[in-house]
């Protein structure tokens, strides 16, 4: 359960709902395997997975909850091969070829030949809520697996105004910045890995890895115009990640000073267990945000959610549409 990557997300409204109201929410949405002829199923499932039957986990005000993804595995070269073998016997047979639209229903029908018979693939995201500290924490190593969770969960309670997390400074520019110095940022140490791009040239990338971040050569790439994209970090309190250009923590990993302190509780059970790990490690992650935003300048409150931005926009059109009815009646 403990995250291995942290996309953050500023809740621009207040979160009202406690842990029963979401979990009856969630409820109505919860996980569907996939019948014989669906290709993907999405639904939330307990945290706990079989250790409990609640769609949501409470610790200390955050709330935990879980989204499965089912997909059936139909490789492209297999049903490609298939169409093909079909597309050549009618070829033969009548003596013509067969189009665009006709390959594509023999696709369709390939498909429903095999879905039935497919592998499915489930995989489990997890995220959580931090009504008071106004977070949500998605770990998805990518953006659009991020996006999906929220956008269903957004979807099982009718609204959530959350937007990417960013900070006042330049996140880019404030990396080039501690390294060419060197100096890390308050709180933090450097780890042993950097990624730099040419602000001119977006395809000059260097990569570095189990490197001394300091050394003279990644200096002399900085005083030649290079810009830090990712940086890696070491938090003081106990954790070693990769954070990027939009603030994306990836490759998290918690001290094992941490993960003694949650081991160290006397857990009879799975759920305790489960329990102890959330309380530490939602603790320990909202005191490296506040670190992180407050190395990189603080929040940058200014930028608007999705349904804020489709408000302002259908006010936008409103006013217009009103001042097109002032004109023709005046």
């Amino acid at each position: 359960m403990w995250f291995k990557n942290l996309r953050i997300y500023r809740l621009t409204k207040e979160f009202s709902l406690d842990a029963e109201k979401l979990n009856e929410l969630l409820e109505a949405q919860a996980f569907v395997p996939c019948g014989s002829q669906d290709s993907v199923r999405y639904g939330w499932v307990s945290p706990l997975g079989r250790h409990g039957n609640q769609l949501v986990h409470a610790t200390n005000g955050y709330l935990m909850v879980c989204a499965k993804k089912q997909e059936k595995v139909l490789p492209a070269t297999v049903i490609n091969e298939k169409v093909e073998e079909m597309a050549q016997a009618i070829s033969e047979k009548e003596a013509r070829q067969v189009g665009r639209k006709e390959r594509q229903n023999l696709k369709d029908e390939v498909l429903l030949e095999m879905r039935p018979k497919a592998f499915a693939r489930s995989r489990l995201h997890f995220a959580y809520i931090a009504p008071q500290e106004g977070w949500v924490v998605v770990d998805a190593s990518s953006a659009s697996a991020a996006e999906e969770l929220l956008e269903n969960l957004r979807e099982a309670i009718s609204s959530l105004a959350v937007v990417p997390l960013s900070a006042k400074n330049l996140p880019q520019q404030t990396m080039t910045h501690w390294l060419t110095a060197p100096e890390a940022p308050a709180q933090f140490d450097f780890g042993h890995e950097c990624e730099l791009r040419d602000p001119k040239d977006s395809g000059s990338v260097i990569r570095c890895k189990n490197q001394d971040l300091c050394a003279e050569e990644i200096h002399n790439h900085l005083v030649a115009g290079l810009q830090v994209h990712k940086l890696g970090l070491v938090w003081r309190g106990g954790v070693d990640f990769l954070v990027d250009d939009q603030l994306s923590v990836k490759r998290v990993k918690f001290s094992d000073e941490l993960l003694e302190k949650a081991d160290n509780t006397d857990a009879e059970s799975a759920a305790l267990r489960f329990d102890a790990d959330f309380a530490v490690m939602a603790l320990e992650i909202s005191a490296l945000i506040k670190d992180l935003l407050n190395a990189f300048g603080g929040v940058n409150t200014e930028s608007a959610s999705v349904e804020e931005m489709v408000a302002k926009a259908s006010r936008s059109e409103a006013e217009e549409l009103a001042r097109e009815v002032e004109e023709v009646v005046f």
